[in-house]
């Protein structure tokens, strides 16, 4: 064991060794990958813990598994053969829970294969576009997201997003807040009260541990598991193909930033593991691998993916950069994403337990956000840029009514909170005169 170099990212460590860390990376991103799924297909109207959902949860964690694989092991020019975990992203989010709720799944999922597909595009040019993507730009997108899905977050904790379930009587019950609250205790304690395993599932283990709460106080139906299947393979197009030139462009909007992500997830992945930059090739390579995840879930009913930042901590953390180890970690995925038992023990999560979670999730997108900005000079025109995007993008999503003669998907788009942010603050980055 000693003669492995462990900053070589073709290191093979024992078996023994390898599995625990690939299970490590799994746990730390586990709950993050199938949320985005679970509040689509919730925005979107389908039954809550019903079997399109459990498909939806299946496909997160099947084509997170295979976009991982796409990175780690590669074919060709595809894949940055890096220890990078891809996941479902929840970028799209904002974007994708409006095209769903308003022209339906089929439209959104026909966005992202369309999007995945121009994202792929992106992997032989994406070293001259970085130039319109920085710190300011990136830090200022991701902050918009957070701060977008954290009502989401607390409408969940409360009880559900959806109008019937805000109107209903036991809405912000005490009953409500004390699952809720148990996830963002127990996640916090787990955090930072112990170290290794524990504290990279965090999340996972304040889930399961409101999940048990919830159990008592008689929250929890099990009738979903007893009735899903032990093994499933994926539907080809389980929605159909609608194209929506709108969505199109929103979904791919957000790509583009998605892809500028990867590729500063790549060049963090070097640095921390093996304290060099990452070469043309495993960024070109990283972005392939991005897009062809996004457009080949999509044909399947996933939700588009992308690099997991908590994965390069990882990385970081252990000093163990062998792509071995995450390939394992996406082998395991698949295997999940393949029992539909699996995905609707995830769908019977009651609502305010999954709201727990996502507190914490969210609002740790919008400080990651904010840790980006801590790179920008504060120079009265970056803060001119950060104002307006965030003023606009945020606004309107506040008051849609603002934009109401918009056309349908338009109005979806503009209210989004991503979209407008995103697009502002590339067009008045480029366009406003560096200051003297």
């Amino acid at each position: 064991m000693s003669d492995i170099n462990y900053g070589d990212p073709n290191a093979t460590p024992p078996m023994a060794q390898a599995v625990p860390l690939g299970l490590q990376h799994v746990l730390a991103m586990f709950a993050s990958n199938v949320t985005p799924s679970i509040i689509v297909a919730g925005a979107a109207g389908l039954a809550f813990g019903g079997a399109e959902q459990v498909y939806l949860i299946q496909m997160a964690m099947l084509f997170a598994g295979v976009a991982t694989l796409f990175q780690t092991v590669g074919m060709g020019p595809i894949g940055a053969r890096l220890p990078i975990m891809q996941g479902t992203s929840f970028a799209f989010v904002g974007v994708l829970a409006g095209v769903a709720a308003t022209q339906g799944m089929s439209v959104a999922l026909t966005a992202c294969l369309i999007a995945g597909l121009i994202h792929f595009a992106l992997g032989s040019v994406i070293q001259k576009l970085r130039f319109m993507f920085p710190p300011l730009v990136t830090g200022l997108v991701i902050l918009a997201i957070g701060l977008y899905l954290i009502p989401v977050a607390i409408k969940y904790a409360a009880g559900g997003a959806a109008e019937f379930q805000m109107a209903a009587e036991s809405f912000g019950s005490l009953k409500h807040w004390t699952v809720a609250l148990t996830v963002v205790v127990v996640s916090l304690a787990c955090k930072f009260l112990t170290k290794g395993l524990i504290s990279n599932a965090a999340v996972l283990i304040g889930l399961i541990a409101g999940y048990v709460v919830a159990t008592f106080a008689g929250m929890v139906s099990f009738g979903g598991v007893a009735k899903a299947a032990w093994f499933q393979v994926p539907t080809v197009m389980p929605y159909g193909f609608e194209f929506s030139l709108g969505a199109v462009i929103g979904v791919t909007l957000v790509s583009v930033v998605s892809a500028i992500e990867t590729v500063g997830d790549a060049s963090a992945t070097t640095k921390a593991g093996a304290g060099r930059d990452a070469t043309d090739d495993e960024i070109a390579g990283a972005t392939y691998a991005d897009g062809l995840g996004t457009a080949v879930a999509a044909v399947f009913g996933g939700l588009p993916n992308t690099s997991f930042s908590q994965n390069v901590g990882i990385v970081g953390m252990t000093g163990i950069m062998s792509r071995h180890v995450v390939t394992i970690a996406g082998t395991i995925l698949i295997i999940c994403g393949l029992i539909p038992k699996i995905g609707a023990v995830i769908s019977s999560m009651p609502l305010p337990v999954l709201g727990g979670g996502v507190i914490v999730m969210f609002g740790m997108v919008a400080a990651a956000g904010m840790n980006m900005l801590t790179e920008v000079k504060m120079s009265r025109r970056n803060m001119i840029i950060i104002s307006v995007s965030l003023a606009v993008g945020l606004g309107l999503n506040l008051v849609p009514s603002a934009v109401q003669y918009l056309p349908g998907i338009w109005k979806t788009l503009a209210t989004s909170a991503v979209a407008p942010t995103a697009l502002l603050a590339v067009v008045l980055n480029l366009m406003l005169p560096q200051d003297d």
